[in-house]
């Protein structure tokens, strides 16, 4: 059972249902890993709205969950040892929630590790890479007369879409004909690339058409369509 006292977090955004799991979330390109998930795997979950543009994912009751003030993080009432397990960082959660319910990450070694490691390349690269051109392209960042920073990361971001490119030349998923926790890492990144900040034009994404025909069988599962809209904004 979620306790107050050892969960501060719940004092802020109380859980109505304690026997499923509590996702703390916002529909950020990170945040959708972990709803797109849940949404693929059936875990009964209750997601709660932490509104990062009014700074709540930076109090003490946010931070008590997640100190590095960053959201997706989960609290699982029923932990792997049977008792609640907290857990913080997109990538982690994936791991955990894919382990917990045995599915889109292969058993199989050699498989499991390669998933695994395009889940890294979403974490080290693609995020960062494109949350910065969103940031010289569409945010504040724009206004700076220096440009190079925002050249930088488009050729990145670019070259970044490249990798993919090649990656899907022969195959319907990141992993091939079976989708996993490696497509579910990128699927948000990618849309909000060509979506939210706008960007489509900027790296040149017509020219990667199948990273664009798996972006669209992505936007087309169901469980993504509702996962982007999870938790619902205010």
């Amino acid at each position: 059972m979620l306790t107050q006292a050892q969960y501060p977090i719940t004092a802020r955004w109380p859980a109505q249902h304690p026997e499923r799991l509590q996702l703390y979330s916002l529909p950020t390109p990170n945040g959708v890993k972990v709803s797109i998930m849940l949404e693929e795997i059936g875990l009964p979950y209750e997601a709660h709205l932490v509104d990062i543009m009014q700074n709540e994912s930076n109090t003490p009751a946010f931070l008590s969950l997640n100190p590095n003030g960053k959201i997706p993080a989960i609290i699982d009432p029923q932990g792997p040892d049977g008792k609640p397990f907290a857990l913080f960082e997109s990538g982690a959660v994936l791991l955990y929630l894919a382990e917990k319910s045995g599915l889109l990450l292969p058993s199989a070694a050699t498989a499991r590790y390669e998933t695994i490691q395009w889940v890294f390349f979403q974490m080290a690269s693609v995020g960062p890479t494109f949350g910065q051109l969103g940031f010289f392209h569409k945010f504040a960042g724009r206004e700076y007369e220096d440009k190079r920073p925002l050249e930088r990361y488009r050729k990145e971001s670019q070259r970044l879409l490249g990798v993919l490119e090649t990656r899907l030349h022969d195959r319907e998923w990141i992993m091939g004909q079976d989708y996993s926790i490696a497509d579910i890492s990128l699927l948000g990144w990618v849309n909000n690339l060509v979506g939210f900040y706008q960007a489509a034009e900027l790296v040149g994404f017509d020219q990667f058409q199948h990273v664009g025909e798996w972006l669209q069988r992505g936007l087309a599962r169901p469980a993504v369509q509702r996962g982007l809209m999870i938790p619902a904004r205010k």
